[in-house]
């Protein structure tokens, strides 16, 4: 089965959609969406550009998603990032059945896919992480092949004798430009989905309405942060609200 993984979309719609128009995502039998997808600048759009993937989607919950979804309930502004409220007042109350039975993993073909790690929603685990973190959050897990997102990094590495994979962030990159993801068949493929950013940076700021869309487009399409930052910021966390 070829399955395309997309994760960590964070309502970035035009990112999403360049990802969407690849021929081998088109090919993909399953398109397994890793979690986090809406907390962003077009969180609506996203979801329902999402839903009309049907059942070729296989959906998987991240944090955002379950936060996101407490927040629209409550109006809570428990998480430290400016739009994230904002994007939880835009859903609708049809949205939040979806979100809450989003599961925390799924199993396709043996390969078990996760947001963080199999066991929780907000763990933090690091290409460089050391074998006994590893070994920590993968105890019990009997899968030879992990899909785990979460940090917006891409790569792949073993874990004794396991083969994990994060496809990198298709919304909110850590590292280079572009919109990542992965492709899953005969082998593994990280792939980055170049896109025209600035005319994606337009497009945000006209069509959502987040106060600080030009600044946060600025900070997250046009410039976002190297895999070194990335990696000094989470070294040593063990959860997160990425």
């Amino acid at each position: 089965m070829n399955v395309a993984v997309l994760a960590d979309i964070h309502g970035v719609l035009p990112a999403l959609e360049a990802v969407l128009a690849e021929p081998d995502v088109r090919a993909a039998e399953k398109i397994v969406l890793l979690g986090d997808l809406l907390a962003g600048p077009m969180p609506a759009e996203t979801l329902d550009r999402l839903r009309q993937l049907g059942d070729r989607a296989v959906w998987v919950r991240g944090n955002a998603d379950r936060e996101l979804a407490e927040s629209a309930r409550t109006g809570g502004t428990f998480v430290p990032d400016p739009i994230f409220p904002w994007a939880a007042r835009q859903l609708r109350p049809a949205d939040l059945p979806l979100l809450d039975a989003l599961p925390l993993t799924v199993t396709l073909d043996g390969v078990l896919f996760c947001h963080a790690t199999p066991r929780n929603d907000t763990e933090i685990v690091l290409v460089d992480s050391p074998p006994e973190r590893w070994a920590e959050v993968l105890d019990g897990v009997t899968a030879s092949t992990i899909v785990c997102g979460h940090t917006h990094m891409p790569f792949v590495r073993l874990a004794d004798r396991r083969l994990v994979v994060n496809p990198g962030s298709v919304g909110m990159p850590y590292g280079a430009r572009g919109a990542h993801w992965a492709l899953l068949g005969d082998g593994v493929s990280l792939r980055r989905t170049e896109y025209d950013v600035e005319a994606a940076c337009r497009y945000l700021a006209e069509r959502s309405a987040y106060p600080g869309i030009e600044e946060w487009a600025d900070s997250f399409v046009r410039n976002p942060a190297s895999d070194e930052e990335a990696l000094r910021v989470f070294s040593g966390r063990g959860t997160s609200s990425t």
